[in-house]
């Protein structure tokens, strides 16, 4: 069975394993490569105290993980956020990316934001199948912005809106001022 909870410092090793064929190996990531580990574990412990950052294990082996960043750098967008999920190769198909998607999606509501953001990769057909089917709508597609193994990519920019206009009332609040995240990951999987 699955367990998905908050990710911490010591996750991240085997984080960076799972992300890193993704940006050697594929289109997903428009990384030509992954970074070195440190530089990969300080974007994620930078997101530790503002954002979700979960990991789905089993048998205590992380096999995915999610995290949301900001989708725009402007204050006025700080209702929206970016979702990105990872799941180890071995382990696709399986329903982490649906469980990761959905409790990152839960708690960014419990946090007040309104609007979550995937890019994907137009080749990508199974991510946006994806995004698709756990409620998001594609609203762009951008032809021809990634050059990454001797192709030209598109992206398609996908949308799901998680609260609506009313859950504005205040900014979002950041992880570190969510003090019932563990119970919003119980409600949800409860």
């Amino acid at each position: 069975m699955y367990k998905v909870r908050l990710a911490n410092a010591g996750d991240i090793p085997a984080m960076y394993e799972i992300y890193r064929p993704y940006a050697d190996e594929t289109t997903v990531s428009f990384e030509y490569g992954a970074p070195p580990a440190g530089d990969f574990a300080a974007r994620i412990s930078a997101l530790f105290s503002v954002y979700p950052v979960l990991v789905c294990e089993e048998d205590g082996q992380v096999l995915g993980y999610s995290y949301a960043a900001p989708a725009f750098e402007r204050r006025a967008y700080a209702w929206c956020a970016e979702l990105s999920v990872y799941v180890e190769n071995n382990a696709r198909g399986r329903g982490i990316g649906s469980v990761l998607e959905r409790a990152i999606a839960a708690l960014l509501k419990r946090l007040g934001y309104r609007k979550l953001y995937s890019l994907v990769t137009q080749e990508n057909t199974a991510s946006v199948a994806f995004h698709e089917h756990v409620g998001y709508r594609q609203i762009a597609f951008f032809p021809e912005q990634g050059y990454k193994m001797g192709r030209w990519l598109g992206v398609v920019w996908l949308e799901k809106e998680l609260c609506d206009a009313s859950c504005c009332e205040r900014f979002p609040l950041k992880m570190s001022e969510l003090s019932d995240a563990d119970r919003t990951l119980e409600e949800v999987f409860g």
